[in-house]
């Protein structure tokens, strides 16, 4: 069976999931062993709940099309090429925020080959994780329905990891609002992807992405 297929088949399970994410291994054993997910248990994520980062990932993970259209697209300030890319875990929170329950789902399986094998390349893409959790916390609280939650969570992350990470993600914070600010005040660019905390009003309620 197809991963598409087995996508379909575990929305089929549960109609009530939006987005499903699954285990993410190592192509190539010589990779180094970063941007995978090896956790074999189930996880359901109920509406306004946090999402760590690296739970669920854009190498692996699929969501219905009505969700992504709802709460406005892929935020254009994430992604890669961008800023900060952090544009998969940005879009499952913000349908969480909408009132819809998301999943872990370890039996949908995809081998990643990365290519990633040097010190230089593992610290330079660790440094683009710490900015991108950054500006991903920061867009979480300014989201009425999320800022508790999220605000706890970063606290207690900042307390066990390392100085060098926190230092990075309280200064992708710092230029993500500074950024968001002054798009509201010069509002030149499309603002999709820009609601459910992005400094612009929610819209009303009303399929596969992925990075690596």
């Amino acid at each position: 069976m197809t991963s598409s297929l087995r996508f379909v088949r575990c929305f089929d399970e549960d109609r009530l999931l939006v987005f499903i994410g699954g285990r993410i291994l190592l192509h190539d054993p010589e990779d180094y062993p970063i941007t995978i997910q090896e956790n074999a248990c189930r996880q359901v994520l109920s509406p306004g709940e946090f999402l760590p980062a690296g739970l669920i990932q854009g190498a692996n993970f699929a969501f219905r099309r009505t969700a992504l259209e709802s709460v406005g697209g892929f935020d254009q300030r994430f992604g890669a090429g961008a800023l900060f890319p952090c544009e998969d875990i940005d879009v499952m929170a913000r349908m969480l925020a909408r009132g819809w329950p998301g999943a872990y789902e370890p039996r949908l399986l995809v081998y990643h080959h990365h290519r990633r094998r040097t010190e230089k390349e593992v610290f330079r893409l660790i440094r683009q994780y710490d900015r991108a959790r950054g500006a991903y916390y920061s867009k979480c609280i300014l989201n009425p329905k999320l800022r508790r939650v999220y605000f706890k969570n970063w606290y207690e992350a900042m307390r066990r990891q390392p100085r060098g990470a926190t230092a990075r993600e309280l200064a992708a914070a710092a230029e993500f609002l500074v950024r968001a600010v002054a798009a509201q005040l010069c509002p030149i660019r499309s603002s999709r992807g820009l609601t459910d905390g992005g400094l612009l009003p929610p819209k009303s309620p009303a399929s596969n992405h992925g990075s690596s």
